[in-house]
């Protein structure tokens, strides 16, 4: 292997590792606020990317209906409680009407502009638009109710969220795989490397995303709470946080970086339904080199991952997944013997 052949790869690794990190910073997010491991993260990358190549192709995305019967769902469940809560019925549906206001708009704009030869830009942003609001309503539907189960319980509710949406990511949008166009199609010369603008899109995007995260954490006052919840969700509760609304508001943002992940990663491979699975498990792989609770390390592990990903495919692509997936091995027998642990109660 050469310098030429060895810069490529490291080139290729960053990309994917850029990807990764966005994913693993919303799983350690999510975790850290209302400790669910949230399996079906990469689930919001395939859905984001096939509903630009649905919009591409002139038809419906499945995420319009998807959408719709999340928020149809969660409305009835939400109903049915505060009518054996005994309010009134005007109430009840004066807060069905608001809530599902905005979903049946998103939805209404999704069906109206399936139809039309609209830019690139719109097929984005109404992408964000349809999968985004999925984060909090899969919450309202699967987590809130066990909101104070143990992380087992929640990891076993997490594989069957995992599951439910694959299947029907493929009732929505079938089994054939789909590729979105590239952002930007220039071409540009690092010496020997040849750097592709999509790879230019995707870091700057990232790195982009990643300082306004870092940004809304240190800054905005949302953005302590959750801080807050994640260090101690009793103390946050005593000082007037409301953990069930950090915990939407976790989920919510771990929905549009999966999106916008999904949106980076159309143009550059085949997405099919069950994609985001390995995404998604990569990104938990990366999570795992911090333990689950710290932004920083999560984000050095995702590009460490990237990669070893890219330089094992060239030694052994037969085994690059295997050797992706081994390295998380002595991670966890390392934290096993360094980190306190106690069983849960």
């Amino acid at each position: 292997m050469d310098f030429s052949i060895a810069s490529i790869l490291m080139l290729d690794g960053l990309t994917n590792g850029a990807i990764y990190a966005l994913v693993a910073l919303a799983l350690v997010l999510v975790f850290t606020v209302t400790r669910v491991i949230f399996i079906p993260q990469g689930e919001y990358v395939a859905f984001a990317a096939l509903t630009v190549a649905s919009f591409q192709a002139q038809q419906v995305p499945g995420t319009v209906w998807l959408l719709l019967a999340l928020a149809i769902t969660a409305q009835v469940v939400e109903s049915i409680q505060a009518w054996r809560r005994r309010e009134r019925w005007t109430r009840i549906l004066g807060h069905a009407l608001t809530r599902l206001a905005l979903p049946l708009l998103i939805c209404a704009a999704g069906w109206w502009f399936a139809g039309m030869q609209t830019p690139l830009t719109l097929q984005v942003a109404l992408t964000l638009a349809l999968v985004t609001p999925m984060g909090p309503l899969i919450y309202q539907l699967a987590y809130r109710p066990l909101a104070d189960a143990s992380v087992l319980a929640l990891l076993i509710v997490s594989v069957g969220v995992h599951f439910t949406l694959t299947g029907l990511g493929l009732l929505f949008f079938g089994a054939e795989g789909s590729r979105t166009p590239s952002f930007w199609n220039e071409q540009f010369s690092l010496g020997s490397v040849s750097v592709s603008g999509q790879a230019v899109v995707i870091f700057a995007t990232a790195t982009s995303l990643i300082a306004g995260l870092f940004l809304f954490f240190d800054r905005s006052l949302r953005g302590k709470a959750l801080r807050a919840t994640a260090v101690n969700r009793t103390g946050a509760r005593l000082l007037g946080i409301s953990a069930d609304g950090a915990a939407q508001l976790s989920f919510l943002l771990a929905a549009f970086v999966g999106a916008l992940s999904g949106v980076l990663i159309g143009p550059t491979t085949t997405v099919f339904y069950d994609s985001g699975f390995l995404v998604g498990l990569k990104g938990f792989v990366a999570a795992v080199f911090a333990g689950l609770t710290s932004f920083p390390l999560a984000l050095l592990g995702a590009l460490l991952l990237g990669g070893i990903e890219a330089f094992g495919s060239f030694w052994a692509s037969a085994y690059k997944e295997v050797i992706v997936f081994t390295i998380i091995l002595p991670v966890l027998l390392w934290r096993s013997f360094t980190d306190p642990h106690g069983e849960e109660h």
